[in-house]
């Protein structure tokens, strides 16, 4: 039955390929740049924020499926960009959308893609696929816009025998920023059609750049933050040069573990200065890791904008965006470790506290930009952490 599926989709002369790692071929239409890329093939159930999406770092090496029907129905601007680029390999719609229509919008998603040398493919049955990555869990895979030019899958079927994923794989220092930077840009201003600005900041804090997203630090600075973004790298001595009242470890793609080797001596430096510490998603795995928990790779990853999440504290039920596929092995937390958030769809961690100092993370994004507004109380924790501590 599921082989009928895809029939609907099938098309006269197709422009485009995606190839999963078992030889399996779906034939489509391409969009956007005419290239290839290989990834991890994943699927994302939010419905709105398609180029948020496609730019949030944490993507990286990885082809998007996306589940809703109507991806580029609102066109693309300048504003609603997690990064300065898209950092998904690639990505499969169920169909292609010409005319959007937004008063916000600039132009249409297949130019954005260009713009950006990201292939797309479309005519897929978007569900049929979504149905195997929830059977088989993470996939390697290629996709090709090929257009009319000559397609060699053969070559491609090799490549992805080659590529050894995203295990063991530290990409948050290959997208993380070169230099330290600042910035005071704030939430959106609907009124005044325009970001705010933070002109009356408090405190400084330290962001450690693993492929941290701007509306990550809108809502930093929203709280009357003043953060300074460095390199994942950072030594001791430059995290201190910044004079910090407090540390945020930032979301961002591949293995915690690959990229714990390089920054978790610095992280424990940190920790036992007894400074604030405020991680979300990547950046909770490796706060994690330094406190002496283990990560895992999960079967299928959590990656959408209606994820409902547990606050073990207060009973409370968050519906939140997420977008990871390494977890924290919850039976691997020492014992000055306490497990604060849960997943209500498979129990997984979602969130951790320390038990006498002032740090704290969260598997999720509480951002969420776009998407549920749910847990933004944690960056006004992390301030009366931050505010106690200075």
């Amino acid at each position: 039955m599921e082989e009928d599926f895809n029939k609907q989709f099938i098309i006269k002369k197709p422009t485009a390929a995606l190839i999963l790692e078992n030889g399996q071929v779906f034939w489509g239409k391409g969009f956007g740049a005419e290239t290839y890329n290989i990834g991890e093939l994943c699927f994302n159930t939010s419905q709105t924020g398609y180029q948020e999406t496609l730019t949030d770092p944490s993507y990286s090496k990885q082809i998007i499926t996306f589940t809703f029907p109507h991806i580029g129905i609102v066109g693309t601007n300048n504003l609603d960009l997690e990064s300065n680029k898209i950092h998904a390999c690639g990505c499969i719609l169920n169909q292609q959308i010409d005319h959007y229509s937004n008063w916000r919008s600039k132009n249409n998603l297949d130019f954005f893609l260009k713009k950006n040398n990201t292939p797309c493919i479309t005519n897929i049955d978007t569900r049929y696929l979504t149905r195997i990555l929830a059977r088989e869990g993470a996939i390697k895979a290629a996709i090709i816009h090929f257009g009319n030019k000559e397609k060699n899958l053969e070559a491609l079927k090799e490549k992805i025998i080659e590529w050894k994923g995203l295990e063991n794989l530290d990409l948050a220092t290959l997208v993380s920023t070169d230099n330290k930077y600042v910035t005071n840009e704030s939430l959106w201003d609907q009124t005044n059609d325009k970001y705010n600005q933070n002109t009356s900041g408090k405190f400084n804090i330290a962001c450690l750049d693993f492929g941290i997203k701007k509306n990550i630090l809108r809502n930093l600075n929203n709280n009357f933050f003043l953060p300074t973004i460095l390199p994942a790298h950072s030594s001791i001595k430059e995290i201190l040069d910044t004079n910090p009242k407090g540390v945020f470890l930032s979301n961002g793609p591949g293995d915690p573990f690959a990229t714990g080797k390089i920054v978790i001596p610095t992280i424990k430096k940190i920790i036992g200065m007894k400074i604030p510490i405020f991680g979300i998603c990547l950046g909770h795995q490796i706060l994690s890791l330094a406190l002496g928990a283990k990560t895992k790779k999960m079967f299928q990853g959590h990656r959408g904008a209606n994820h409902p999440v547990k606050n073990i504290q207060t009973s409370q039920v968050e519906i939140t965006s997420q977008n990871h596929g390494f977890e924290v092995d919850k039976n691997s937390f020492p014992s000055n470790v306490i497990e604060t958030h849960i997943s209500l769809f498979d129990g997984t961690n979602e969130g951790i506290e320390h038990k006498e100092l002032p740090i704290f993370s969260v598997q999720y994004h509480p951002e969420a930009s776009p998407g549920p507004h749910d847990s933004h109380y944690l960056f006004k924790k992390f301030y009366k952490e931050v505010e106690k501590y200075a």
